[in-house]
């Protein structure tokens, strides 16, 4: 496990060529507060959506994508999380045992590659971008995906696939983006458009949470970027923005005008998941989803109609 020093001295890296996208980062150090008392003993990433947890849908998303390595951003407590990729050899060996196919079959599908998991100790919560500064080592000089398992993705083609595809269409930094209304702005990263090409948004500025009043746009930046490592350079300042934390946005906002930047308007649906609504509806449109489910799903919400 590596451990985040604050006071690490600044290291601008010089920009790189286009490579291959092959590493994803997911912040899942946070607290889960907003599900408490479920979260007091288990890390709100482990939380399931109808039968698998979130932080599942991250990776299985990322890895049909074509990212091969992770890097958790972890806190105190959050050791389910990597257990949960392990090798359960008595579990298997039991369903095994009890010819158990179909379910040891699901049990071996999200096994992990050996070293293809690194773990990072964000000692101290100062942000998202601090999370993000943690895994610098583990970057290096690569371009690197970043998930935040909260925000759930339902698409036909993986969101973290469409962004790649946009990486490798505009040989920079891609963001997935949605429209909010106006009056929710201030809870987001958002964009100030340099040209909307519809899919595709060229960047000319990012403001994080900004003021309704002041808001460039009602484009917002969601839980799924792919950014060139030069933005550790900027982070690795640590000043500190909105909120008196670390802002990934504000780091990323410096890399416009010295790499291409853009937004990508996904095609899905996203389900916030660190919201209880969010998160109660994300598990009926995903079992409605489910051949085995969905006709005691509708059963369920029509008794409820």
């Amino acid at each position: 496990m590596l451990a985040c020093n604050p006071n690490a001295a600044i290291e601008d890296s010089p920009i790189v060529s286009l490579k291959p996208l092959k590493k994803a980062v997911l912040p899942v150090a946070g607290l889960g507060t907003r599900f408490l008392p479920a979260t007091k003993a288990m890390a709100k990433e482990m939380l399931p959506v109808v039968d698998k947890p979130l932080i599942q849908y991250a990776v299985d998303e990322a890895r049909a994508a074509g990212i091969e390595q992770f890097c958790f951003i972890t806190g105190r407590g959050k050791t389910a999380i990597v257990e949960h990729f392990d090798v359960a050899y008595e579990l298997e060996r039991t369903l095994a045992d009890r010819n158990k196919t179909a379910e040891l079959e699901a049990l071996r599908a999200q096994s992990m590659t050996p070293g293809s998991i690194v773990t990072v100790r964000q000692q101290v919560p100062l942000g998202l971008g601090h999370a993000i500064w943690c895994a610098r080592s583990f970057v290096g000089d690569d371009p690197f995906a970043i998930l935040l398992p909260d925000d759930l993705m339902m698409c036909e083609t993986p969101c973290t696939g469409q962004l790649v595809a946009a990486y490798h269409e505009t040989g920079g930094n891609v963001v997935a983006i949605e429209e909010v209304p106006r009056e929710r702005v201030n809870r987001y990263g958002v964009l100030d458009v340099a040209e909307d090409k519809g899919r595709l948004v060229s960047v000319k500025g990012l403001v994080e949470k900004p003021p309704i009043e002041k808001a460039p746009s009602n484009l917002t930046i969601i839980g799924r970027y792919v950014l060139m490592p030069e933005v550790m350079g900027f982070l690795s300042r640590l000043e500190k923005g909105a909120g008196g934390e670390v802002q990934l946005t504000d780091s990323m906002a410096k890399l416009i005008g010295m790499q291409p930047f853009h937004g990508l308007r996904y095609e899905g649906k996203r389900f916030d998941c660190g919201d209880k609504a969010g998160f109660l509806e994300a598990q009926v449109a995903f079992a409605l989803r489910r051949p085995d489910l969905a006709p005691a799903m509708k059963s369920i919400l029509k008794a409820y109609a």
